[in-house]
Formats: structure tokens, C-alpha cells, sequence
């Protein structure tokens, strides 16, 4: 699929204009990036899903290309308001770590425009994880509080892709990430975190509402609480399954991406309506 044939444009969400790129034809596919990168990861993914799909991915708001605006916001609301803007009334979601908990809480509040939910390293909001974070995580914040962006820049890559990950990707999440906290750094100051409106009831209390099929997918190299997450969201969703891929940390799309785009096509050919047999 030739990269001139990109769509590109903005859609207006509640005072931020969402920079989005469209490719290909076929029912719509949209690529919701992680919190420590932007629509540019999922480059291995976009023109290959771009044969079978209508592909979207979009930078939400403080990443990439959107510029933050410090108004109320949720990126639930974000996606929604990309979708209405396009024209999209029902598509396949797929989310990376912090991405995912935007899939999932996105599909628990508009069901009818989920079609599927494919989930990389997943995350669900409410989830409650044992014992208190990793000293480097609490670190993390404290960087991202502080405006030390080289600082937070660094323990972001380490803390999400370690020693684990091949060089070239880590130096992928280095450029998407300070992009991404040159924006943030002025809101950042009294939590670490951008003030998102939460919902009303977070995700780990309603798994059995999510009426979409589910694929979690995370690396054996990341950290084991991805796994337990994985394991409660697949086992609360009503058509929820696993995949493991071998050898990658947090990010598998970016690290092993024709194992992971072999699987995730798979999981997709699988949803697919079946013709009947033909009559003898």
C-alpha cells in the first residue's frame, strides 16, 4: 500500500484537534497508541493492516502531532469524537499499555461502535496490583513532576523497555516520548500524569459487560504483573484469550512485529463471517 495514498487531517474534540493518518480499504481498524510514544508506533503495523483494513492512527492529545490543550478531557471522549468526526460508526480497536485501558474503557461505555478489541501489554482501569509501584516507577513521576524531561525521558524507556529491548526500538520510544514531554511538561507538575476525567466505574468491575472479543497480547520478557493483568482481563471478558509472544518485553509490535502481525491478523480472520457451503 503506497504511502502517498496516506489520509491525513485533524478532528476537533473538545478544544484539541486529533492529528489522524488513514490507509487502505475494507472495515475500519484504528491503532491507539501507548502513553510513552505516539501514532509512530505502530509503523510495522500501518500499512501492513492497511491490506485487509481501513487502517486509522491517531497522536492523542499532547503527543505527536496534538497539542495538548489544558481543558477537562478524557481520551475515551478523544477517540469518540474521532470516530463521529470520520464517519465511523463501529470498528476493530487495538491499544498498547496505556492504550489499551483507553480501548477497553472506550468499548465498556460506546459497546456498539467496538467491533473487537486487540490489547498489547493490557491495561484496565481500577485494576489494583499488589504491593506499592517499582522505586524506578516512583521515580518516573518524580522526574515528570519536576520538568526533568532527559531524566523522565530515560527511566521511561528503562522502566518500559529495559535491557530486554533491541536498541533501535528503545531509541523509537527516546524520540516519541520527549516529543511527547516537551508538551506535557507544564501540566505535569502537581501529579506526573495528564488530568484525565475517569469513568464513573473503571474496567476491572465491568469485564462481563465487554461484549466485543478480546486477544491480550504481551511479551514473556515483560514484567510478570502485564501477565496477571492479562490473565484477569481475559478471564472477566466473556470471549477473551491470550496470546504470548516469545522473546519481546512491553512492546511486542515493535519488537518482534511480523510475529505479532501474523497473530493479530489471525485473531481478526477469526471474526470474519463464514459464506455457507456451497450446495452440491
Amino acid at each position: 500500500m503506497p504511502k502517498n495514498n496516506i489520509q491525513k487531517g485533524y478532528a476537533d474534540s473538545d478544544g484539541a484537534r486529533l492529528y489522524y493518518e488513514i490507509l487502505g480499504e475494507g472495515p475500519e481498524l484504528v491503532l491507539v497508541h501507548a502513553g510513552v510514544a505516539d501514532r509512530r508506533m505502530w509503523d510495522d503495523q500501518f500499512e501492513a493492516f492497511a491490506e485487509r483494513f481501513r487502517v486509522v492512527r491517531y497522536d492523542q492529545r499532547g503527543f505527536g502531532e496534538t497539542k495538548y490543550v489544558d481543558r477537562p478531557f478524557s481520551h475515551r471522549g478523544d477517540l469518540h469524537n474521532l470516530l463521529r468526526h470520520l464517519n465511523i460508526g463501529r470498528a476493530h480497536l487495538a491499544g498498547a499499555s496505556a492504550g489499551s485501558g483507553i480501548v477497553l474503557d472506550f468499548a465498556l461505555e460506546y459497546p456498539e461502535a467496538a467491533a473487537s478489541l486487540l490489547l498489547i501489554a493490557p491495561s484496565v482501569s481500577g485494576y489494583r496490583l499488589p504491593g506499592p509501584p517499582p522505586p524506578q516507577v516512583l521515580e518516573l513521576i518524580a522526574a515528570r513532576r519536576a520538568g526533568d524531561i532527559d531524566r523522565a525521558v530515560e527511566l521511561q524507556v528503562e522502566v518500559w523497555a529495559g535491557g530486554k529491548t533491541d536498541e533501535r526500538v528503545r531509541e523509537r520510544l527516546r524520540d516519541m516520548g520527549r516529543r511527547a514531554l516537551d508538551m506535557q511538561a507544564p501540566y505535569l507538575k502537581e501529579t506526573g500524569f495528564l488530568p484525565e476525567t475517569q469513568p464513573e466505574a473503571s474496567a476491572a468491575d465491568r469485564l462481563a459487560e465487554v461484549a466485543a472479543s478480546v486477544l491480550a497480547v504481551y511479551g514473556d520478557l515483560d514484567d510478570e504483573t502485564v501477565g496477571e493483568v492479562a490473565d484477569a482481563l481475559t478471564a472477566g471478558c466473556p470471549r477473551g484469550r491470550w496470546a504470548i509472544i516469545p522473546g519481546t518485553a512491553h512492546f511486542p509490535n515493535m519488537e518482534r512485529p511480523a510475529v505479532f502481525n501474523r497473530i493479530a491478523l489471525d485473531f481478526w480472520e477469526r471474526l470474519r463471517p463464514q459464506a455457507p457451503p456451497a450446495e452440491e
